[in-house]
């Protein structure tokens, strides 16, 4: 759907701080699906953790991209996702081979200007739900780098500068500013 729009990347790259910058300008935004995931499954006794059954996490990831997807569908104008499909579809068939990210890419598509956050070391911090290592990080932003353009999709890396500079890149990059 081409006003749903991807922030996709590293890791700890700035995705949320991203997303709440354009949220505060009036944007529709939606949260990452991991982190809503890892929150729900640590206040419970669940193990679709990445870190306790990876393969069951980015299933759920999955299931939950597709309904964010569903629900965004009532919102007007552009909807920004922090993550969504197509990075667990990602993780799902690096992890298992599973041929997810081809299917699950093609016939749920977003808008063609994606964009990443790179790997930035200064501002990468481990948390309660973000327990991997910035190498892993790193690997997991190589493998989106390659998966957007397999999909026909733009990738946009967006700069290191100021959390407000890199909303108004994205906006200025879409023509809505």
């Amino acid at each position: 759907m081409d006003r749903f729009i991807i922030l996709s990347g590293c890791s700890g790259g700035g995705k949320s701080m991203l997303l709440e910058a354009l949220k505060r300008r009036g944007y529709h935004t939606v949260e990452e699906p991991g982190r809503r995931i890892v929150v729900k499954e640590l206040e419970g006794d669940g193990s679709a953790l990445p870190w306790v059954d990876a393969p069951a996490f980015a299933r759920r990831a999955i299931a939950t991209s597709l309904m964010d997807r569903e629900e965004a569908a009532a919102f007007p104008g552009p909807v920004f996702f922090d993550r969504g499909l197509i990075d667990a579809a990602s993780a799902l068939e690096h992890m298992t081979g599973e041929p997810a990210l081809a299917s699950l890419g093609q016939l749920h598509r977003y808008n063609k200007d994606v964009f990443l956050t790179p790997p930035w070391p200064e501002i990468y911090v481990g948390d309660r739900e973000r327990r991997h290592d910035f190498s892993a990080a790193v690997e997991e932003y190589e493998r989106l780098t390659a998966a957007y353009p397999t999909l026909d999709y733009e990738t946009h890396v967006l700069p290191k500068v100021s959390v407000e500079e890199r909303a108004d890149f994205v906006l200025s990059v879409l023509g809505l500013s």
